[in-house]
């Protein structure tokens, strides 16, 4: 009989060289770099997908709060002897869609913080230099997928559902209702009879009723408020901000920054911002007032995603060194190519 070949054993140099590329380990189960980007992908394409599924949701029951004010809208001005308490109805009704959707916004913000997260400190990262994300990133992630705790409050959700969708719904049903009281069963003669006409048979009187509709449309617009103060007391960015609208002539999106550097390290620093950024950089000569030494003054024009990788740049060259940063509102000329990719 043919012998059998030995199976060839692993030399001591590659399970050294696996051990060295070994980024976790459980039960002998190790993972290298590589399977450990491919496990990110993954995670990230399941926040993805639990993203889109409850922005979907959201979806749904906006739909159904539109095709039940219709329907309620269609029925009641339909025959002037229908009664005109549908339409409260269809408040209510309106009102619950409003309260799960809230519930569903709190879920969808979850997950689409997890999947921004991943988006601005793991794929950003691979992009900009210096290639590396945040040093508390991991710990972030971690901690959210560990203890999920949703990034707004149910009455925040409502705000701020009620004020994108609801309100313009929950108007059409308001004025629907007054109109209906004002021309059916025939046109009104004063105030006092719509009053009258908002009757709901003899338990509830048409002051009563009033007084409900116009108490509960309060009490929306206070939800409203709370909500839009609690949203920018977060420090969420607004419109403009997040839509980083820049001046026509950057169109490629990344705004512009002068970067101020003071430093004793001007020729180290500046070598490298102008090989590892290719920026130029114009230095001049600085005291400082409070200790009388010379100081040397960069100024470097530089986008958005190169900034990280300056500051870096400083802290490694010189310590001491600060850094001061401001928008420019526009950069012309010189070795600043305004529509290039970040680089």
């Amino acid at each position: 009989m043919d012998e059998v070949p030995p199976i060839p054993k692993p030399s001591p140099d590659s399970s050294n060289r696996r051990d060295a590329d070994c980024v976790w380990n459980y039960h002998g189960y190790k993972l290298d770099k590589g399977n450990f980007t491919t496990a990110m992908v993954h995670l990230y394409r399941a926040e993805i997908t639990r993203v889109n599924l409850w922005r979907n949701r959201l979806d749904t029951t906006t739909n159904w709060a539109v095709v039940a004010t219709a329907a309620a809208l269609t029925f009641s001005f339909g025959n002037q002897d229908n009664p005109h308490f549908v339409l409260l109805l269809t408040l209510l009704l309106v009102l619950i869609f409003l309260n799960i959707e809230a519930r569903r916004y709190t879920y969808y913000s979850l997950w689409y913080h997890r999947a921004r997260l991943m988006e601005t400190d793991f794929f950003a990262a691979m992009l900009a230099p210096p290639f590396e994300p945040a040093a508390d990133w991991g710990d972030a992630l971690a901690d959210v997928l560990r203890h999920p705790v949703f990034p707004i409050s149910h009455w925040e959700a409502m705000g701020n559902r009620f004020r994108r969708n609801y309100a313009a719904i929950v108007a059409v049903i308001l004025v629907s209702w007054i109109l209906k009281l004002t021309v059916h069963p025939a046109p009104i003669g004063s105030l006092r009879e719509l009053v009258a006409r908002a009757a709901i048979g003899q338990l509830f009187p048409g002051p009563l009723v009033v007084a409900v509709v116009l108490s509960t449309y309060l009490l929306l617009f206070l939800i409203t408020l709370e909500g839009l103060r609690r949203f920018k007391k977060r420090g969420a960015p607004r419109r403009d901000e997040w839509q980083h609208k820049g001046p026509s002539w950057f169109k490629s999106g990344v705004a512009p920054n002068l970067a101020v550097i003071v430093t004793t390290e001007k020729d180290r620093i500046s070598a490298r911002l102008m090989t590892e950024l290719g920026r130029g950089v114009t230095a001049m000569d600085g005291t400082g007032m409070y200790t009388g030494e010379s100081r040397s003054v960069l100024l470097c024009a530089i986008t958005d995603v190169q900034m990280p990788h300056l500051k870096s740049i400083v802290r490694e060259v010189d310590p001491d060194g600060f850094v001061v940063v401001t928008q420019a509102r526009e950069v012309r000329g010189g070795h600043f190519v305004t529509h290039e990719a970040p680089s």
